[in-house]
């Protein structure tokens, strides 16, 4: 399945209050993602945070593609109040207030994979 990982910029100083928000996190109530026309085409199947300093960090695994993920993401109630409440604590501002803002953010803040592995899978080279 593939992961992918979003950067924040964040100020150094703020772990707390950012591991604060992320403790009051609502999960969405399917990870189905579906098409405007309500046919499914992806799915979410974990996400995880990680910060230090002045780096935050969310892995989102899923299957499907990436814009579709992007778009579900951006409609969420869950990840809307998160992203309302760190704006406070991100070094540069984000435009993430609608979906089309936060895909294009989402687009700019994926970092580049480099390798992944799993363990179901024999590598292949």
């Amino acid at each position: 399945m593939p992961i992918t990982a979003i950067r924040y910029g964040i100020k150094a100083g703020c772990e707390e209050q950012i591991a604060e928000i992320f403790a009051d996190f609502k999960r969405t109530g399917s990870p189905v993602v579906l098409d405007d026309d309500g046919n499914e085409v992806g799915r979410i199947l974990s996400t995880a945070v990680f910060i230090e300093n002045d780096i935050m960090v969310r892995f989102v695994e899923y299957e499907g593609e990436l814009a579709d993920i992007a778009r579900f993401m951006a409609t969420q109630p869950g990840v809307r109040e998160v992203e309302r409440k760190l704006k406070p604590y991100l070094a540069r501002p984000r435009d993430t207030g609608s979906v089309e803002g936060f895909t294009k953010t989402f687009e700019r803040s994926t970092m580049r994979c480099i390798s992944q592995l799993s363990a179901d899978k024999p590598d292949v080279p």
